[in-house]
């Protein structure tokens, strides 16, 4: 067989570059006999996804349709200083329980940790739908938030066991296409719900939805499970490392939650569990490279410069993804005094668009067998949009708003679908459900770290610039922006526009802060180096029947990659196979 490298195949020798900054060489391989790409399709395979897409859309429409309901619900419930918990509560218990969720799935095999995360998500939705007070609901969206959570990290892993990762983007862009689409919509269902029918409904609603990814899970996603039994399962859980990465994942966001709210960020009811929780972060990390005989997060997932830029650039996105979506229906709400539905409304101009080119971004990461330049493209649509977005104010109106935005709209979409691309490429596939756990609670917990950045630079802002006189009337308010948006529009000229104008000019200065994390974001591209990816699955796992082992050449490949990795070398180099 003729070898896609120039020299012969005793020259060939796989070469892993090390840390320095070298040219980049793309090698597109041919796959030997004994390598042949996985063939994707037929009825199981394509009702396992149906499967995978709904549990995906079922995890999103709770993100951000909060953030419409939520002044509705803290009148109802009499919420105080506690109602910014029924949005922490769901990131903060999702954070928590995601680097446990890979470990699981390799243990105990996709499905059931699958369905477990459905029920739980299951049972969130009926207590938070039945909520008597502030406490319960709170209480109900941590039981969500676990059930979420594990369903982001378990549809991915489950589409990396079906889809090897050269092949990936375009059901990568669906995956992004499909929770683009749930968080565009949610705010509308929320609207809708609070001015036709009820805020309980929002979270009642879940359960057909939830019913019916359940079924699709329980009947077709016949995938493969590992043998052996429970107790044998149950002793390769890292339970001191999780118990450490659950501790410091809480502290840390009950610190973000508090600070700039409840209390000042120098206060130390917001210091000590903040910097407590990110030390104990810091100490799982050190755990797991060198302790557990079973880590959590194996090491080798962060010992190579590409994943590690990939991992940036993800927590980057999340903070600037988070920010667009939850805080637009407050520009819309309060700047432009729509109501709670006709702000879902708008909002899903910004959701088709992600929706689109995250679908895009998968598509040009296939089609052009590299991941840097669509990255990059991003995150420059990304500074520009966030450029164009921080111009709104009180007097835009109609297509203006949407042309300012539309930037900002395609480059979060992009980048959304994008980076998981650089954190698989150099890795062994036996890695995958690992790096993608990983990937999740990165995601999450940056968002967490977005909506908390941006709260609190809001928060202050509106403090400098709303009337004396309106803002009297909000003493000791945990967060004004939420408290205020029901007052607005009852207010009498002209001192309705004075506060539209504050909220504007505050918003603006969210989407600058944005405009710099984005810049950020474009310049981890630059730390990236094109590897060429994979072409099989771990054939552990995927559909029975369906046997997509790894090749020798790939096994020999994954082998060198994971001796590489435990010495501290870097795996995204130039690759290539006989």
């Amino acid at each position: 067989m003729t070898s896609s490298h120039p020299s012969s195949s005793n020259n060939s020798a796989k070469e892993m570059p090390s840390m320095d900054v070298a040219p980049v060489e793309t090698v597109q391989r041919e796959s030997p006999a004994t390598d042949q790409p996985m063939e994707i399709g037929g009825s199981a395979f394509w009702l396992c996804m149906v499967a995978i897409l709904v549990s995906v859309f079922l995890s999103a429409l709770d993100l951000t349709g909060i953030a419409t309901i939520l002044p509705t619900i803290a009148a109802v419930l009499d919420g105080g200083d506690r109602y910014v918990w029924v949005g922490s509560a769901y990131t903060l218990s999702s954070a928590a329980i995601l680097p446990l969720i890979g470990g699981l799935a390799n243990i105990f095999g996709r499905r059931p940790v699958m369905v477990a995360c459905l029920i739980l998500f299951a049972i969130g939705s009926a207590l938070a739908g039945a909520a008597k007070n502030m406490d319960m609901l709170i209480a109900a969206r941590a039981v969500q938030g676990m059930g979420g959570g594990g369903l982001l990290a378990t549809t991915n892993i489950v589409i990396s066991d079906l889809v090897p990762l050269s092949q990936r983007g375009v059901y990568q862009g669906f995956l992004s296409l499909t929770f683009a689409l749930g968080t565009g919509v949610s705010p509308i269902i929320g609207g809708a719900l609070v001015q036709k029918a009820s805020w309980r409904w929002f979270f009642y609603i879940n359960l057909p939805v939830t019913s019916i990814a359940l079924f699709l899970v329980v009947v077709f996603m016949k995938v493969r499970t590992p043998e052996g039994s429970t107790r044998e399962k149950l002793g390769q859980i890292d339970w001191f490392g999780n118990l450490i990465i659950i501790a410091g994942a809480t502290l840390s966001i009950i610190g973000l939650t508090w600070g700039g709210s409840r209390y000042s960020w120098s206060s130390a009811h917001v210091l000590a569990p903040l910097l407590i929780g990110l030390a104990l972060i810091a100490a799982f990390v050190v755990y797991e490279a060198y302790i557990p005989k079973h880590p959590t997060i194996p090491f080798k997932v962060l010992v190579n410069r590409t994943s590690v830029a990939g991992y940036i650039a993800t927590a980057l996105h999340g903070i600037t993804s988070i920010s667009f979506i939850y805080y637009m229906p407050v520009y819309f709400q309060a700047v432009l005094g729509a109501s709670p539905l006709r702000a879902g409304v708008d909002v899903l101009a910004n959701s088709l668009f992600v929706t689109i080119f995250g679908l895009f971004g998968g598509i040009a990461v296939k089609v052009t067998k590299q991941f840097i330049p669509v990255n990059m493209v991003g995150w420059i649509f990304a500074i520009i949009g966030f450029g164009l977005t921080s111009l709104l104010n009180e007097n835009v109106h109609g297509a203006t708003w949407v042309g300012n935005t539309l930037l900002a709209s395609i480059g979060t979409g992009i980048i959304f679908s994008c980076t998981v691309f650089p954190i698989l490429a150099p890795l062994p596939v036996a890695l995958n459900a690992s790096a993608l756990a990983f990937f999740t609670f990165i995601r999450v917990f940056a968002q967490t770290w977005g909506i908390a950045i941006s709260g609190t630079i809001l928060q202050n802002q509106l403090k400098q610039k709303i009337p004396q006189s309106f803002l009297s009337t909000f003493p000791d308010v945990a967060d004004l922006a939420f408290a205020a948006i029901p007052e607005i529009h009852i207010l009498p000229e002209p001192l309705r526009t004075e506060v539209q104008k504050a909220f504007a000019e505050s918003l603006s200065t969210v989407w600058k802060v944005m405009i710099g994390i984005a810049g950020a974001g474009f310049l981890s591209t630059l730390l990236l180096k094109e590897v060429t990816m994979h072409s099989t699955t771990d054939d552990r796992f995927g559909l029975n029947g369906n046997d997509t082992k790894l090749g020798d050449e790939e096994k020999a490949r994954d082998s060198e990659l994971e001796v590489s990795s435990a010495q501290g070398e870097v795996a995204d180099g130039k690759r290539s196979e006989q």
